[in-house]
């Protein structure tokens, strides 16, 4: 039988907080641009914008707690399927971190 070795869940290498921004940047920028797309997009926008919302939640600080609100209106945006609006938000939200 063989064994499945866990390392723990995928996401930033947090050094200080530069990495966990420069990660959610991209995260956010790949998620603006495919959550309209069929096959997936919106799926993977949404579950996209929840995880910077949740790393930026629990690093706490300046940025998180000034864009947290931001993604939890453009992920609500987003499975609404208000697409020009949950961009703008992800916008605002980039523009803030």
């Amino acid at each position: 039988m063989s064994t499945v070795e866990v390392l723990g869940p995928k996401g930033p290498v947090r050094h200080g907080g530069v990495d966990l921004l420069r990660w959610a940047r991209e995260q956010l920028t790949l998620a603006a641009e495919i959550v309209d797309n069929p096959g997936g997009g919106l799926l993977f926008a949404t579950q996209t914008i929840g995880q910077v919302r949740a790393a930026l939640e629990e690093a706490g600080g300046d940025p998180g707690k000034h864009v947290v609100p931001i993604l939890e209106q453009a992920e609500d945006a987003a499975l609404r399927r208000h697409y020009d609006r949950a961009r703008e938000l992800i916008s605002e939200a980039l523009s803030k971190l």
